[in-house]
């Protein structure tokens, strides 16, 4: 029985937005018209940027949402919730609009990377999948391109399964991973039902199961002559797992005229043993044969390695990349913007705390990409009251967020909106792109940012700022009694 399959995903929420959306249907509140907004506080591992991800999840889950009569036979059990509030939820659907950026995007702090204007109801039911979608895909997005930038170009593929946080973390982080720049994953299921590439070849319990090393490997080039790469490090590398696989590829696939091969290893000193691997295949005269590095690595690790001279052409990581293990939080929160009244009128709403981190920004809102028409470079975003128009012919005066007595002004720029239409009246609007589009695309935006904004170390603050009218409305709601 695939159970996993019976699992209505409406149910996937909070207990209090049942409890609140019973609430405002007592209180006469179901037609209320709402703004919520998603947005994260920090960037993981002190970074300069992150990687939005999560919005195709949340287009199935939009799409999908309703109550089954076992749904409503159990929170009819729980004796709290009105038969007419049942009743309402028998029929219901998602009729609201939503607004995000698109997945692949950089994104920063404190800006809105989706927003949902909806019925009280709706709107409140959806925050549990809409967080728990970009908090986690975004989360191995933005870590898996980290590790891709460390590897300077070199091949990356995902090899996390084993060590993911559940089927659905093994699964779609080795999405949000090929987003974040990987190549491929060893999660076979990722590929069917996304279209990541998986592959693989062998494990130790291969080169085990012969009577020798040296038959493993000739074996395995037998049976797949044109994918033949050999696991080294079973026994000793370089005495005895690479002058086999030199053996093996001299027997089986040089006859055949194939040059396409590797090695892989998994443990020991990689920097050291990949570089007397190098020299060995080289004089072999096995020079197209790549050379693929495993184990616990990260970022940081490949950093080192390749300061150290390690020849290696493709890292395989799993554990620190699919469970960003560094730092496994995104923190995004959803919250209340905005309110709308019968006449249209929108109420900006602000959330307040003595944590100034958390103090929110209302109302409902625009959000621009500031770009250089010189250098197409990222500068900053901008963020206005959504019937805000900003001319592009004026200069344009932005303070950093960290240091609000820094100041930049823009003469020559570009805007362009960084959200686009999703839903509207609870109809899908937006062209779903394919996987590989959103990988190419991310590759694409992260270019336009300065490498200062890309450092790991130190990263420069990148401005995001909001509009004066916008500011005003803020400081306002700030000098109000609450």
């Amino acid at each position: 029985m695939r159970v996993q399959d019976e699992r209505n995903l409406t149910m996937l929420c909070d207990f209090y937005e049942l409890t609140m959306g019973n609430g405002y249907f007592q209180a006469g509140m179901r037609d209320r018209i709402t703004y919520f907004d998603v947005f994260f506080r920090n960037v993981p591992d002190k970074g300069g940027f992150a990687i939005c991800a999560g919005l195709d999840q949340i287009i199935d889950y939009i799409q999908d949402l309703h109550f089954d009569e076992e749904d409503l036979a159990y929170l009819r059990g729980r004796g709290i919730f009105s038969e007419a509030f049942l009743a309402f939820l028998r029929d219901f659907r998602f009729t609201g609009d939503i607004w995000a950026i698109p997945e692949g995007t950089p994104i920063f702090p404190r800006e809105p990377v989706l927003t949902v204007r909806a019925p009280a109801i709706e709107a409140q039911l959806i925050e549990t999948f809409l967080l728990l979608a970009i908090n986690h895909q975004s989360l191995i997005a933005t870590k898996a391109n980290r590790i891709v930038r460390a590897a300077q170009g070199r091949t990356v593929l995902e090899f996390g399964s084993r060590r993911a946080q559940g089927i659905d973390g093994a699964i779609s982080g080795a999405r949000a991973a090929f987003i974040g720049g990987c190549k491929g994953t060893a999660c076979t299921i990722s590929d069917q039902l996304y279209g990541v590439p998986a592959g693989g070849t062998m494990a130790h319990a291969w080169v085990q199961m012969f009577d020798s090393e040296y038959e493993a490997f000739k074996a395995y080039c037998e049976i797949y002559p044109t994918n033949a790469t050999l696991l080294v490090d079973t026994y000793n590398t370089l005495k005895s797992g690479v002058p086999n696989a030199i053996r093996a590829f001299d027997e089986v696939l040089k006859p055949r005229g194939i040059t396409k091969c590797g090695i892989r290893l998994d443990s020991g000193d990689m920097a050291y043993l990949t570089r007397e691997a190098r020299k060995m295949l080289d004089a072999a005269g096995w020079t197209e044969c790549q050379i693929s590095a495993s184990n616990s690595l990260d970022e940081y690790l490949i950093q080192g390695l390749l300061r150290q001279g390690a020849a290696i052409d493709l890292f395989g990581v799993g554990e620190r990349m699919i469970t960003a293990s560094s730092e496994p939080v995104f923190g995004g929160v959803y919250k209340l913007a905005a309110v709308e009244e019968p006449d249209g009128t929108i109420v900006p709403k602000i959330k307040v705390s003595e944590n100034v981190t958390k103090i929110t920004t209302p109302h409902f809102k625009k959000t621009y990409r500031v770009f250089d028409k010189a250098t197409g470079k990222a500068e900053a975003d901008y963020i206005t009251v959504w019937d805000e128009t900003v001319d592009p012919t004026q200069p344009l005066e932005l303070f950093d967020p960290m240091a609000v007595w820094k100041r930049k002004t823009f003469t020559d720029f570009q805007l362009v909106p960084l959200q686009v239409p999703v839903f509207q009246a609870g109809r899908l609007v937006y062209r779903r792109p394919s996987l590989q589009e959103i990988q190419t695309y991310c590759k694409e935006q992260v270019d336009t940012l300065w490498d200062e904004v890309k450092r790991f170390e130190n990263p420069h603050t990148y401005y995001v700022d909001l509009s004066q009218r916008l500011w005003e409305i803020k400081q306002s709601l700030l000098m109000q009694e609450h």
